[in-house]
């Protein structure tokens, strides 16, 4: 055997509430005035919420605007006081207690990012890290695409039936490859080992709830069948036993703390910062979604079977210090790193004005994506994402050629 582990959370998990929360703030910003600045931090613990942070904007926005969007965004998610557990044993939206303390964004960092040029710098130094690998349909690791809709299915259904299950819940995928060297070639053999929790109301008896979720697991269109054998997975569920107080209100929740669960499962490294909270000028936000893009479309034109894509900025500097590719000794016909390095960087600027036009960061919408949604779902791996769409031929084609 050759193992290899990545957790999923949902959107009523307390670290998604706030960062879901947090984005809900960018979105309301940005759809306002398409230039705001914004660094929204977001904690929950019981039934205090606090809003903190700095945000530069032309929009007129009151501390109670604020109050507006996290009780709405806590509601959407599903805590909303109507289910089958008690308001002492999660949490509703209409009895949070909210504390707001957003400052203006100093000037000192604006000097740097609205340029005179028209060019926007770098909101932050920092290092950003894209992944992709064919051995998921999402083109990303196995282990977290399936932990990931797994988890979504039981939220899903929790929603629904919310007179059984509650809506924190949290599920982990291991892979079985066999050996190493299926590792490196992004071959999965086998679903090895599901872990699953999710709260259940206190009527059901802990038997019942493992097989009301143990049903789900067997259902659940995430799980390939040829991956996925019910009779030879090893299968833990609630493994403490039952549990029903659950949510923010028994547990606290902080903007950034869900990094490896929102990038790719722990599966290749991650920048050094998060995305939630932040505007599109901050790279740590931007960077990710250019060198997740780069990442996917090198494995989508069969250049290489896996790609790890590493961007890096210096505050204030539109261009890129840095841009790397490995494909860990992955590529089609022997091109070399070297070469696709040094072909990326000369065919795609990478400013963060770049980057926020491609893919259109400054105008999130209902139609096009909102960054809480996006919060709630994961930063990179699904495909409805504009820095998750691949090019049809062109440049990434042409370097099969070289």
């Amino acid at each position: 055997m050759y193992l290899f582990t990545s957790e999923a959370v949902s959107p009523g998990h307390p670290d998604k509430c706030a960062d879901i929360v947090a984005d809900s703030i960018v979105d309301y910003l940005l759809q306002l005035d398409a230039n705001s600045r914004v660094a929204a931090e977001v904690f929950v613990a019981g039934k205090h919420l606090i809003v903190g942070g700095e945000v530069a904007t032309k929009a007129l926005v009151a501390e109670e605007d604020y109050r507006r969007i996290a009780r709405d965004a806590i509601r959407k998610i599903g805590y909303t006081g109507e289910s089958g557990f008690s308001r002492s044993q999660t949490l509703s939206a209409d009895d949070l207690e909210i504390e707001v303390y957003v400052n203006k964004q100093s000037p000192d960092i604006n000097q740097g990012v609205d340029q005179k040029s028209g060019e926007i710098g770098a909101g932050d130094q920092g290092i950003m890290f894209g992944f992709a690998s064919d051995e998921a349909d999402e083109y990303m690791p196995a282990a977290i695409s399936f932990a990931r809709g797994l988890c979504d299915y039981i939220y899903r259904y929790a929603l629904a039936h919310n007179d059984e299950l509650g809506i924190d819940i949290k599920t982990q995928i291991t892979i079985d490859y066999g050996t190493k060297e299926n590792f490196i070639l992004a071959k999965p053999q086998r679903i090895h080992t599901i872990v699953a929790s999710a709260p259940s109301v206190e009527r059901l008896r802990i038997d019942e709830v493992r097989k009301l979720i143990g049903g789900l697991i067997d259902s659940c269109g995430a799980l390939p069948k040829h991956l996925y054998d019910p009779n030879t997975c090893i299968t833990h569920i609630n493994p403490t036993g039952k549990y029903v107080n659950h949510g923010p209100l028994h547990d606290s929740g902080l903007t950034g703390r869900k990094l490896i669960v929102d990038s790719f499962g722990g599966y290749a490294p991650i920048g050094g910062g998060a995305q939630s909270s932040k505007d599109y000028t901050k790279v740590d936000r931007s960077g990710l979604y250019a060198a997740r893009w780069i990442a996917k479309n090198i494995v989508a034109a069969g250049i290489a079977k896996k790609a790890l894509v590493q961007i890096s900025y210096a505050i204030g500097v539109a261009k890129p210090i840095s841009i790397s590719v490995d494909t860990q000794s992955t590529a089609a016909y022997g091109i070399a790193d070297e070469f696709l390095s040094e072909a990326i960087a000369n065919e795609f600027a990478l400013t963060p004005m770049w980057i926020t036009q491609k893919f259109s960061l400054d105008k999130p919408s209902e139609e096009s994506f909102l960054y809480a949604d996006i919060a709630a779902r994961g930063q990179v791996g699904n495909g409805n994402y504009p820095w998750e769409k691949i090019e049809q031929g062109g440049f990434f084609r042409s370097l099969l050629r070289h």
